[in-house]
């Protein structure tokens, strides 16, 4: 008993404390909405404190696109996949079944009425855009390294021709955002990735 005691003093680790700010934080956007989340909301629910809070995010609009993609899985777990059409495929379907559900239209409607330059906007581009294309900028890595495809000529317009057709969906709303989608494209982008690469 005595050996278990100092762990229940102090303030919890990084990563526990990260658990469970995300864990309130996705509990307040479920229950009641992107409007309600706030940095004070998060830390009363989840006892973590403020510090600690703003030690991972610069405000509540990016722990809130944190905890909406809680569920997306980690770029390691995506590479132990058999090849770069598995790894692409659960990443894509992933942050398209994020939009797919009640809370994540909700956010694209509000993302498409606010200024460009707002907090909430800036978030989606850091949370959402930007590291959804570094996490597909290493899977195409790990596949370059495992042989699977050559280095793409030009890897920044290869990640927007993968990545921008899910933002445009989500935010123009002509067609659905759904899994069938997430499928055609990765399909087509693999296809054309390995048609680079030759025979």
């Amino acid at each position: 008993m005595s050996q278990d005691s100092p762990k229940l003093r102090g303030r919890p680790p990084s990563k526990t404390a990260r658990r469970k700010a995300l864990a309130a934080a996705y509990e307040i956007l479920m229950q009641d909405g992107l409007g309600r989340i706030s940095i004070e909301a998060v830390a009363a629910r989840s006892g973590v404190g403020k510090p600690t809070i703003y030690r991972n995010w610069a405000n509540a609009s990016e722990l809130a696109m944190a905890a909406l993609m809680e569920g997306h899985p980690e770029i390691a777990a995506a590479k132990k996949q058999s090849g770069l059409g598995d790894a692409l495929m659960r990443q894509i379907k992933d942050i398209v079944q994020v939009f797919a559900t009640t809370r994540g239209r909700q956010i694209a409607l509000a993302l498409a009425s606010a200024d460009p330059d707002s907090e909430m906007t800036r978030a989606f581009r850091n949370r959402i855009i930007l590291s959804g294309r570094e996490a597909g900028r290493q899977l195409l890595d790990a596949a370059v390294q495992r042989g699977e495809i050559q280095t793409p000529s030009d890897i920044e317009v290869v990640l927007d021709m993968i990545y921008a057709p899910i933002f445009y969906r989500l935010l123009v709303g002509h067609r659905p955002l759904d899994v069938g989608f997430a499928e055609a494209l990765v399909e087509k982008a693999v296809e054309l990735l390995k048609c680079q690469s030759g025979p």
